[in-house]
């Protein structure tokens, strides 16, 4: 299958000074915590504090106190899978790992395998052998070694999951022992989003796939409010594609698991790719944040994603990935269904087109 629509490339991913820190780390003479504390600025200076602003043409289209888009794009390989890409590399040379595996369709591979070059530790990406993106070329152009094996991306991650356990390799998969890691590294949106905010919005909405960003997310406003940061902790609106998502389908059915979908049923397209599996690795998580928060769960076509980003270049003048414009939808479905009081509300927008 070919995935036309990810990410496209950036040709300058990383500023000058992180180029120079990742020298200083491959450096023989620098000592293991010194390179820990180079590669902790390389974090600090590109990933993350992503831009969050108001919408205000969308605010007017559709009837909204305040709208404020936070948009992960910003990010050096152009999506929010750079938060856990980082904080696992870091995880991993700080355990003495030289290498680190994982199974994906596109972005999360890009940027794992930037993490890794500017760590300087090998990187093996696992693909499924029908998949066929750009952005193979943009992982091996950072170094990392494409292995491709049978099977649907759900059953590819078991798979590198247990040869990275043989091998003893670093497992950066989602679900596995390190889920707690990638969580925390998404709660940092939430860190983010307060900051500017000085407390959470009435809404927060998420698109949605394995749901452990949207699991990250709620985390950190949890958090947030446990501590007396904040007045509330906001309803998370899960959005995804249509009848493609197990978070989604459960919460619609008011189950108390997360059920699997039939693979059979699942069809990918350019457009929902980034969105759908028949089995989400931490779909518990983000089902119970669903729960606790009091939030919504929406299905999104195709054709909405496509003309929401459409509308978000024409308004805002931001290039973005239909997939990731699934949250928003959702919000403003929200809206049309039962008008929402005058409040603050933040769609999360999770790559550039």
């Amino acid at each position: 299958m070919n995935l036309r629509d990810n990410v496209k490339s950036a040709q300058n991913r990383v500023g000058k000074e992180a180029s120079v820190l990742s020298q200083y780390i491959l450096d023989q003479r620098t000592d293991e915590y010194k390179g820990l504390d180079f590669y902790e600025d390389i974090i600090n200076l590109e990933v993350g504090d992503t831009s969050l602003s108001r919408a205000r043409s969308l605010e007017r289209q559709f009837n909204f106190r305040q709208i404020y888009i936070k948009f992960e794009g910003h990010n050096p390989t152009g999506t929010q899978k750079d938060r856990i890409a980082f904080a696992q590399v870091y995880d991993a040379i700080r355990r003495g790992f030289s290498k680190i595996v994982l199974a994906t369709c596109g972005n999360y591979g890009v940027a794992v395998a930037l993490a890794a070059q500017l760590a300087h530790i090998e990187c093996v990406i696992f693909i499924p052998e029908r998949y066929h993106t750009e952005r193979i070329n943009e992982m091996q152009e950072l170094g990392a070694e494409i292995r491709r094996i049978p099977g649907s991306y759900e059953e590819v991650v078991e798979k590198s999951s247990l040869i990275a356990a043989e091998n003893e390799w670093y497992d950066a998969n989602p679900g596995g022992d390190n889920t707690v890691i990638q969580i925390n590294a998404y709660a940092q949106i939430a860190y983010e989003i307060y900051d500017e905010m000085r407390d959470a919005p009435k809404i927060c909405a998420v698109p949605v796939s394995n749901g452990t960003l949207f699991a990250g997310i709620f985390r950190g406003f949890s958090n947030l409010y446990k501590r007396g940061k904040t007045s509330r902790i906001p309803q998370m609106i899960a959005a995804s594609s249509t009848n493609k998502n197990p978070i989604i389908q459960s919460f619609k059915k008011r189950l108390n698991h997360c059920a699997d979908l039939n693979p059979a049923k699942i069809k990918e397209t350019s457009v929902n790719e980034p969105l759908i599996n028949w089995h989400s690795f931490d779909g518990e998580e983000a089902l119970q944040a669903l729960y606790e928060s009091n939030g919504f769960a929406y299905n999104i076509t195709d054709k909405e994603m496509r003309e929401m980003s459409q509308l978000l270049l024409k308004t805002e003048g931001s290039k973005i990935l239909p997939a990731s414009t699934a949250g928003l939808i959702g919000l403003l479905k929200a809206n049309e269904e039962n008008a929402l009081e005058p409040d603050r509300f933040v769609a999360i927008l999770t790559a550039r087109d």
